[in-house]
């Protein structure tokens, strides 16, 4: 059993998969390599004793030294990195877990509060409709966390399913717009929508790069102080198709920008003007994005607006 155990540790791509890292950031992996630097420094700290020292056990004794003391200290960094990957990959299973046992009994509560609120058990006050509207508007607030929770559980551990298809941005982004034009309209945001004519098909998965548009729009419309214009533009840029949208909304500070793709980072001035939001979004976009071999990025600058952008390889 133990020997087997230890096979197991020595399996370095089976460890990896475990902790479902790249090989470059695999612990185990990581102690070769520390392995191989350590061989080299003794064999350059031989020939250098051996040139200025006489004495062969004195030389051999250094170099004995030079490589335990290396060696102490890699074990102790990479059984540090261990105990991190091990932690990172038992949350991830944890968030799996704990969203997938919500859903079901959220989705339940939620056609429950459905089938109460139509009048069909029994009459409805108007006063019982305004706690109706509140507990689905907030059943619903969780409903969308969950599918959010599961969506980067899925990123973080590859099994976010694929399903990569030929389809036009154009139709995608056009039917998008119109889908928010009454939003943006409740928020007195005037929604511009400009395309190029004749663009080539894009090879990706349709659903989720609708997920990442409508996530885009969405935040560019929540976060506008008072009337404002959101544009979305596409358009053809070298190989690839170009989607932005661009808004005069709050911006984003200058000091909060390195953090705006990280999971659950909410910048402070965003926080004063909208508190809903789970700071996941961007996160999955930008993993969505990678996924499809496209690039994504933004430029903004506080109390002027935001521009967020991507580009996914055309359809050859």
């Amino acid at each position: 059993m133990n020997f087997k155990i230890i096979l197991e540790e020595l399996n370095v791509v089976g460890q990896c998969r475990k902790y479902r890292l790249e090989l470059w950031q695999c612990p185990q992996f990581l102690f070769l390599v520390m392995g191989l630097i350590i061989c080299l420094t003794s064999l350059v700290s031989f020939f250098i004793g051996t040139r200025y020292v006489s004495d062969p056990s004195v030389v051999a004794l250094i170099v004995l030294l030079i490589a335990m003391v290396l060696l102490v200290i890699s074990f102790l960094i990479i059984r540090s990195f261990e105990n991190l990957a091990e932690t990172n990959r038992m949350k991830s299973e944890f968030v799996s877990i704990v969203s997938h046992q919500l859903r079901s009994p959220v989705t339940n509560l939620f056609w429950a509060l459905e089938h109460l609120g139509s009048g069909k058990v029994g009459k409805i006050q108007e006063k019982q409709l305004e706690y109706f509207k509140i507990l689905r508007e907030n059943v619903s607030r969780m409903k969308e966390l969950i599918s959010d929770l599961l969506i980067v559980s899925r990123i973080e551990t590859a099994t976010l399913p694929t399903k990569k298809e030929e389809f036009s941005m154009t139709d995608l982004a056009k039917r998008i717009v119109m889908e928010f034009d009454a939003f943006a309209k409740a928020y007195n945001i005037d929604l511009k929508f400009e395309s190029e004519k004749d663009l080539p098909l894009v090879f990706s998965d349709p659903e989720q790069i609708e997920q990442v548009i409508k996530n885009f729009i969405d935040n560019s419309i929540r976060y506008m102080r008072k009337k404002g214009e959101v544009r979305v533009l596409l358009k053809k840029k070298a190989n690839d198709l170009y989607f932005e949208v661009k808004d005069t909304g709050v911006g984003i500070p200058k000091v909060d920008q390195k953090y705006i793709f990280q999971k659950f980072f909410r910048s402070k001035n965003i926080l004063r003007e909208q508190t809903q939001g789970s700071g996941l979004g961007l996160f999955i976009a930008k993993s969505i994005i990678n996924k499809s071999g496209g690039k994504i990025g933004f430029k903004s600058e506080e109390g002027r607006g935001s521009t967020f952008w991507f580009t996914l390889p055309i359809k050859s």
